[in-house]
């Protein structure tokens, strides 16, 4: 008895031990069963400015019953509400506006759908008496409450749906389509790359005006005193003589 003993305890022991590698090896469960790809089913490329898509994008939302709840320029939420037997669904649709970086077209319109599912919980409650004697106690007589509880929560990923969005969407659009202006031309002087330091350049001195010449006034000289045929100067004349005598 005493030998297969010995064998059996090995034998268990390697089982074991088999059994934790073989329970190791397992892969965990994903979280997320995500996708990358390259499919355009939650864009769209549009000719028109972003402030018209997403006009746009309202519009169609409210022809389909959605309450919007935000309408900016650039970004528009709406929220659209389902009920069924048992449970209450929620859609809350989303799309965002964005100027398109590479192509003809003008605008990108990005969304996507979220949709909530909420189920009816009942929540008995019971109300406690309270004696003296024999302390508090709790009967079986209450109420009950009705809650939604949120049990569900996913993004459409239906291609469909959102075609028949991008569908609804092209009848809303404008037909005059807004481009954007074309910008000014700037009048600043572009940077020189390697500027050149001005230096002063030498300037000639100032010559004095040029005075415009004044003709010589010739000398006046005094005329000559008469003489003579003798060439012997006349004496001057003498004084008159005064009439009165004296």
């Amino acid at each position: 008895m005493p030998a297969p003993r010995q064998i059996l305890l090995p034998m268990l022991l390697a089982a074991s031990l088999g059994g934790c590698a073989m329970g190791g090896g397992t892969k965990p469960a994903q979280s997320a069963y995500e996708a990358f790809d390259s499919s355009n089913t939650y864009s769209r490329s549009l000719d028109h400015s972003p402030a018209q898509a997403c006009e746009a994008v309202r519009r169609a939302l409210l022809s389909q019953g959605f309450v919007v709840g935000r309408a900016d320029a650039d970004v528009v939420e709406a929220r659209k509400y389902f009920q069924q037997e048992e449970s209450h669904e929620q859609v809350e649709f989303r799309a965002v506006c964005m100027p398109q970086i590479r192509g003809d077209q003008q605008t990108v319109v990005f969304v996507n759908a979220v949709q909530d599912r909420y189920a009816l919980r009942k929540s008995n409650t019971s109300a406690s008496v309270g004696v003296s004697a024999l302390g508090s106690l709790s009967l079986p007589i209450g109420s009950s409450d009705d809650s939604l509880v949120k049990v569900a929560s996913e993004t459409l990923q239906d291609p469909n749906f959102y075609k028949r969005f991008f569908a609804v969407l092209d009848r809303f659009l404008p037909e005059e389509i807004e481009r954007p202006a074309k910008p000014a031309a700037s009048t600043q002087a572009q940077p020189i790359l390697f500027p050149v330091q001005p230096y002063p350049q030498p300037v000639p001195a100032e010559l004095p005006a040029e005075q415009s010449p004044v003709p010589a006034q010739p000398a006046q000289v005094p005329p000559p005193a008469p003489a003579d045929a003798q060439g012997v100067p006349v004496a001057a004349p003498a004084p008159a003589a005064s009439l009165t005598g004296g």
